[in-house]
């Protein structure tokens, strides 16, 4: 680890001295007092925190990064956050599943606005793929088990995603891009302060047709945020986002479908407030729901078309206060009420409701200004197959002059079982409402290094997780059913830099070493790679120019085979990407990306390519 914060200062060197020799830097130097600067964060402790005093490993990525970068969805954000494989069933808009800490693809949380998105019944693979990151937007990533603060599905970790509120004189923009494949995409920003009211809009449009036949892609994405700042004691607000979008699929290389497509439209909406009931006490509420309808059309000429509808509406109430016990504690205890219902018209035939009622408590423990503690506990009470409590305690302590942080945390999760896992009908299955959760527990140990002026950070992590009663389903029995039979461990190392260089280049590379180990069969499991390496690197060349690449190596994995179904050993493949921006005048700019810029031939899941070559060119206008 020394040795390579050492390059990465020799690097620093060698570059500033090359710049020192063209000019290019500044007069003199100056020592600089390590200090951390550090975001703030919610989803680690649901309170406004400092990263640097937070045990849970973190990554926090903001839309304003991810638009210098030329990234767009929800997906893209994750191309440079270590630990965190994400693979697509296909091009641009496909079914998009996330294997965090290589924990199975349904158990990590997303929570949009303070709400989350899925649950054990509604799917998230297609809102990943397709939900539009404006500007104005944050994503919190937290790693490692989290059902104490936000319940099942948080086993591998939590993601967050919300809006920052508007603010000063109003600003709008208009961006226009074109490219290959037939793409066209418009996307329309404004915000701003009125009074003590404050506005966050974002609206885009986007259209492709990818590479293959019949696999044409669109969207509409919008996200609205309401701030009212009443007094210094009370706001409340309102946030709507949501997508409709279509997407044409052929299906794997082998079927080549000319007709199948799927249609999803999902929208979450909430009210919250804020409120200083006094002096040491604040209360955080939020009412809010979600609407989500998918739809998979198979159609066949000269004859109906068949669809298939999975339906998920979700109401919740979600209210926590906090305060301080001491000068050193700070106590947040909260009740979650979450009801829903959900219809599947498919395989198994669901139409139920779900109920559950949780409440939590936390305590942040400061006995030293540079030593954070936090330990919670949590119960969730489900109408359905019972309830389950879990625990978490992190640590982190400040040392070096705050150039330093030692951190671990240990917790357990548990992910419910669906509908279809429990109540499920056809004539081959039947469900098990027997079924108990799927359980884990997990723990990690790392640093965070922030060299003095905040140039080079260095993150470093080592977790493990085991997994008990996972569920599967045995078809060796007549019907098949579902039974808590399987046990999984996943371990690895997380590596993070990032490097400031000139006060204008910025770099930064994410390595993850994961072993990802079915404990049942002692095989391993499908779609984790053991090596997996992200980076990007981009510049002010001049005035309002910006020049970057970007790329990614994600290796061996083993995966299903498309056509035999047999287990195989998918090839390692390197995609490169490269962009271009340059800010004309203060209102206008213009913008050129590459994507797959060697063009290589590859399958991130077997059966299903990706395409060659793009390139795509825009132009922006702000008023």
């Amino acid at each position: 680890m020394k040795s390579f914060l050492s390059h990465c200062a020799v690097l620093r060197r060698l570059l500033l001295a090359g710049a020192a020799a063209l000019g290019l830097s500044s007069a003199g130097a100056q020592t600089t007092v390590p200090v951390q600067i550090a975001p703030v964060v919610t989803v680690a402790t649901r309170l406004p925190e400092s990263t640097g005093t937070t045990g849970t490993a973190l990554d926090v990525v903001s839309g304003g990064d991810l638009a210098q970068e030329q990234l767009a969805t929800l997906a893209d954000a994750f191309s440079g956050v270590p630990g965190a494989p994400l693979f697509a069933t296909g091009q641009a808009g496909a079914a998009t599943s996330l294997f965090l800490r290589g924990a199975n693809s349904n158990q990590t949380l997303f929570l949009v606005d303070g709400i989350r998105l899925n649950d054990a019944n509604t799917d998230y693979a297609n809102f990943l793929s397709g939900a539009r990151i404006f500007p104005a937007d944050s994503i919190e990533i937290a790693r490692g088990p989290q059902s104490t603060l936000y319940g099942s599905e948080a086993v591998g970790g939590v993601v967050s995603l919300h809006m920052a509120p508007g603010r000063g004189s109003p600003a709008e923009s208009l961006e226009i891009e074109a490219g290959s494949f037939g793409t066209l995409d418009g996307q329309i920003t404004a915000q701003g302060g009125l009074g003590t009211w404050g506005y966050n809009l974002g609206v885009s449009a986007a259209e492709t047709n990818n590479d293959r036949v019949n696999n044409e892609f669109k969207d509409i994405n919008a996200d609205l945020r309401l701030d009212d700042t009443v007094s210094g004691n009370f706001r409340f607000g309102a946030t709507l986002r949501g997508l409709d979008e279509r997407y044409d699929d052929p299906g794997d290389a082998f079927t080549n479908n000319l007709y199948d497509y799927e249609r999803e439209q999902n929208w979450l909406a909430t009210v919250f407030a804020d409120a200083r009931l006094s002096e040491n006490l604040l209360s955080h509420l939020i009412i809010g729901g979600q609407d989500r309808r998918f739809i998979s059309y198979e159609p066949t000429p000269g004859q109906p078309t068949v669809e298939t509808v999975d339906q998920t509406l979700r109401g919740v109430i979600d209210w926590q206060v906090s305060g301080r016990l001491t000068e050193t504690n700070l106590l947040t205890g909260g009740i979650t009420a979450d009801t829903g219902s959900n219809i599947n018209t498919g395989f198994g035939s669901i139409d139920k409701h779900q109920s559950l009622v949780s409440v939590f408590g936390e305590d942040e423990w400061t006995p030293d200004p540079d030593l954070h503690l936090t330990g919670g506990l949590r119960h969730d009470d489900y109408n359905t197959f019972g309830g389950a409590t879990t625990g978490r305690v992190t640590l982190a302590d400040m040392v070096a002059e705050n150039a330093l942080k030692l951190r671990g945390s240990y917790g357990t999760g548990f992910d419910a079982p669906s509908f279809l896992d429990l109540y499920g009908r056809s004539a081959f299955f039947v469900g098990n409402p027997a079924l108990r959760p799927e359980h884990t527990h997990g723990w990690d140990a790392g640093l965070d290094y922030y060299v003095p002026g905040q140039k080079e950070t260095l993150s470093a992590t080592w977790f493990e997780n085991s997994y008990s009663d996972l569920i599967e389903d045995n078809f060796n029995v007549s019907p098949a059913t579902a039974f808590n039979v399987n046990r999984a461990r996943t371990r690895g190392l997380e590596l993070a830099l990032s490097c400031l260089f000139f006060q204008t280049a910025k770099a930064k590379i994410a390595y993850t070493y994961l072993e990802a180990q079915d404990l049942t069969d002692d095989t391993p499991l499908l779609r984790r790679p053991r090596h997996s390496l992200s980076g990007d690197v981009h510049d002010e060349l001049a005035p309002g120019l910006i020049v970057g690449v970007g790329g990614a190596y994600v290796g061996h994995r083993p995966d299903v085979d498309a056509l035999t179904f047999a287990t195989v050993d998918d090839p390692g493949y390197t995609v490169v990407r490269a962009y271009a921006s340059w800010q004309i005048t203060p209102q206008f700019a213009v913008k050129v990306r590459v994507e797959n810029a060697l063009d290589r031939l590859y399958e991130p899941v077997n059966g299903y390519p990706q395409p060659g070559r793009g390139i795509y060119g825009s132009a922006e206008l702000k008023f």
